[in-house]
């Protein structure tokens, strides 16, 4: 059901705001022509005055969005076809009902991106996607290997449903200006308890430094906070298969016992920004960019905006991996990428495929590339060593590299592996911000261990609903 405001909101298409790459049949320059591989060019001349429609998961830089428009309309060009270009917000929790009614009401655009760990595996387990194998296997002689994280999430059966596009850089961020005043040298890896800690000694409310800048309320950086936290103490929403809900155990409970007492205890009170409890998913954003935050956890998205846009807090920011709990001895950050899809019924499937095999190259993804430094990065080997800015853009480009190709899956010492085999259970119950709503309840005064259990009988019925019996 529709409320007003998203129908308010719908701008063009069903899905909101375009930012609209339309060009067919015009002249076609020298310089795009250039920038379109010929073997494509040659592939879609039978598709010449012919139009497809893409949708686009929303990114943080405005600029960056600009940049993809740019590189679809320079595809549209040089085919003669065209090509609208629609975003969507993947936070707003019900992008996939929205999307899957369209599939199934043959309304879809013929192609999307959206992040693989995430949407993926619920698009694919509703039966909306088609087989995208021959693209990839075109791609992979073309360009090598993909980021290792995207063969467990767009692979089903053996079969490719998810085109890799780019790598997404995720990392947590220190102000390392803060800590040199009290004499902390950065460091790769920390524990939670040390990462809390180090937190705490660089806050100075009276001077608007606050040390912890992450809420748990319904927020996507939330979400990956805390589920990251949970698996490093040796829990998880799911088995390694992904079918059955395995989350209320003793190392869940340490886990969310540890996190909310952070938001509890009158300790720790002198880190925590104003606010934080009812913070939404831009506000650490914004927060850390405004220079108040000493902490925060995200995709480099807040990276990338404050070297662009020349902000000081870009030059006092120490980045890591991600924090460590009892049951790991390395961080289990595996990034994420964002995956083009062709939707059941696409009505130009053909176009759709050469257009995602144009993005992933490094013509069309560097000018994305530069707008969000560490946000958008290759998703194929060849392609990091095609531009000399994804190999020196930037000094955390080369921790992201190494983080897109490790070996995977990464174990925990008590037998769970990340990542986990998709599961389109487990990416259900994040979009429904179960996690977030159980921290919420314990800092609210609610005993871990029950707002564990009570969380627990949330994740069966939502597995249920997706087809995986508990």
């Amino acid at each position: 059901m529709w409320s007003r405001r998203d129908i308010l909101g719908m701008g063009v298409g069903v899905l909101g705001a375009a930012g609209l790459a339309a060009c067919g049949g015009g002249t076609e320059s020298p310089k795009v022509q250039a920038e379109v591989p010929k073997d494509l060019l040659d592939a879609a001349v039978a598709l010449k005055g012919s139009s497809m429609g893409m949708l686009s998961q929303k990114l943080y830089s405005t600029a960056a969005n600009e940049a993809l428009d740019s590189s679809i309309r320079k595809f549209a060009e040089a085919t003669g076809t065209t090509i609208e270009n629609s975003l969507v917000q993947a936070d707003a929790g019900d992008v996939v009902a929205k999307i899957d009614a369209e599939v199934k009401g043959g309304v879809a655009r013929d192609l999307a991106f959206m992040t693989d760990s995430r949407f993926v595996a619920q698009f694919q387990a509703l039966g909306d996607l088609t087989d995208v194998s021959d693209v990839v296997t075109t791609l992979t002689a073309r360009y090598g290997e993909p980021c290792a994280e995207a063969k467990n999430f767009c692979v089903f059966d053996g079969k490719w449903f998810a085109i890799p596009y780019h790598f997404i850089g995720i990392g947590s961020m220190l102000r390392k200006d803060w800590m040199q005043e009290k004499g902390i040298t950065g460091k790769d890896v920390y524990t939670w308890e040390e990462l809390r800690d180090l937190c705490m000694e660089i806050s100075d409310p009276g001077k608007r430094r606050f040390g912890w800048g992450m809420t748990v309320n319904r927020s996507g950086d939330g979400n990956g906070m805390i589920e990251a936290l949970i698996n490093s103490y040796g829990g998880a929403i799911a088995s390694n298969d992904g079918r059955k809900v395995t989350f209320d155990t003793p190392e869940t409970v340490q886990a969310v016992t540890f996190l909310g007492d952070i938001y509890t205890n009158p300790k720790f009170k002198p880190m925590l920004p104003p606010g934080v409890d009812s913070w939404t998913d831009t506000s650490n954003n914004e927060n850390w960019l405004a220079g108040v935050l000493g902490y925060t956890r995200n995709s480099f998205s807040i990276y990338a905006d404050s070297k662009t846009k020349k902000n000081p807090v870009y030059d006092n920011t120490h980045v890591f991996s991600d924090c460590i709990g009892p049951a790991t001895d390395k961080s289990l950050l595996l990034g994420q990428s964002q995956g083009f899809v062709v939707f059941k019924g696409a009505k130009n499937g053909d176009l759709a495929k050469l257009l995602a095999q144009y993005l992933v190259s490094a013509p069309a993804l560097v000018g994305v590339a530069k707008e969000a430094p560490g946000l958008a990065l290759p998703a194929w080997e060849k392609v990091w060593d095609a531009d000399p800015f994804f190999t020196s853009g930037d000094p955390a480009f080369a921790m992201l590299r190494t983080m897109s190709q490790q070996p995977l899956p990464l174990p925990t010492k008590n037998g769970l592996s990340f990542p986990q085999k998709a599961s389109a259970g487990q990416q259900a119950v994040v979009a429904a911000y179960v996690l977030t709503d159980m921290m919420q309840q314990v800092v609210q005064g609610a005993a871990p261990a029950p707002a564990v259990t009570a969380a627990h009988a949330k994740m069966v019925q939502i597995f249920k609903q997706q087809g995986l019996p508990q």
